[in-house]
């Protein structure tokens, strides 16, 4: 395998895909078979306090450029503690990041406190687009954000990244506000708003009306976001959203992201993190590059 080592804050990737939260990331046996794919590391599903059913279905549904879901958030609550173990103890795992969901500073300081002795970083979901109380509803605040970012990073020794929301006006405010709370990094994009109707049915496709959208579709948003992020803040910026071969990690990297997740192109391709590392090593070497060399490279240009 590539070994890239490429380093956000205190952790080190041996190279800078990653699984995105919600994707095969609720049981230790699903995230153990991504770290086997190529996975640079692994992101969790997000939990909760309380374990969580979702939504009534249908809850995805393939659209042109990629997938809407409503899932609403369901997972087990604090019983994934038990799957964190059983990885955690592997002698070969890749790092380990939890994603989180709360409503208020206290639900995700306990969240933290209960999560970060089997995570190497945590990834506060201030962005989730379709779970009522939860996610972009808390998200969009740049108050809130600062708070909850500020209370979870005085209460645990860990890194503590913040997934932000495309469904705002300006990405950047909401970067700068979780920054100033102390985050170590963010994460950027979450899905985006959207909706399809079933026109046979004349009603809509989800049994939520609505949900997020993700895939390739979304991949420009994305990158622009990552872009304006990375001339905003001094922190990290870690790109996802529609990447399913190494142009498209490379167009992130190259608008400031130092690592990037992948989620909707792993439903195709579980060999897609290796790929995706490959075509950047092979990309690097054919033009005597550097990663630090590329990573913002495309602000140069201007």
């Amino acid at each position: 395998m590539i070994e890239l080592n490429i380093e956000i804050g205190k952790i080190t990737l041996n190279n800078p895909t990653m699984l995105a939260a919600g994707i095969m990331g609720s049981a230790a046996s699903s995230l153990r078979r991504i770290m086997s794919c190529g996975a640079g590391a692994v992101v969790t599903k997000s939990i909760g306090l309380l374990s969580r059913e979702g939504h009534l279905g249908p809850v995805l549904a393939e659209v042109p450029g990629g997938y809407l879901n409503a899932l609403g958030l369901p997972n087990m609550g604090l019983a994934f503690l038990d799957e964190l173990e059983t990885l955690s103890n592997d002698d070969d795992r890749k790092p380990i990041i939890v994603s989180l969901f709360g409503n208020c500073p206290d639900d995700f300081v306990e969240l933290a406190e209960t999560f970060c002795q089997y995570a190497d970083a945590l990834e506060l979901n201030l962005s989730c687009p379709h779970a009522q109380g939860f996610g972009v509803e808390v998200g969009s605040d740049p108050a809130a954000v600062k708070a909850i970012t500020n209370s979870v990073s005085k209460h645990v020794d860990i890194p503590v990244w913040v997934k932000l929301t495309p469904n705002v006006t300006d990405i950047t405010v909401l970067g700068q506000a979780a920054e100033k709370g102390g985050a170590d990094a963010v994460v950027a994009i979450n899905t985006v708003k959207a909706m399809a109707i079933d026109v046979e049915g004349a009603r809509p496709v989800l049994g939520n009306v609505f949900g997020g959208l993700s895939g390739s579709a979304i991949k420009p948003i994305a990158v622009k976001c990552v872009y304006d992020l990375y001339g905003a803040l001094t922190i990290p910026v870690i790109g996802v959203g529609g990447i399913s071969n190494y142009e498209d990690a490379l167009e992130f990297i190259m608008a400031g992201a130092r690592a990037v997740q992948i989620g909707s192109a792993v439903a195709r391709n579980l060999s897609v993190f290796e790929d995706v590392a490959v075509g950047i090593d092979r990309y690097l070497s054919t033009k005597r590059l550097s990663f630090e060399d590329v990573v913002g490279i495309a602000h140069k240009s201007y």
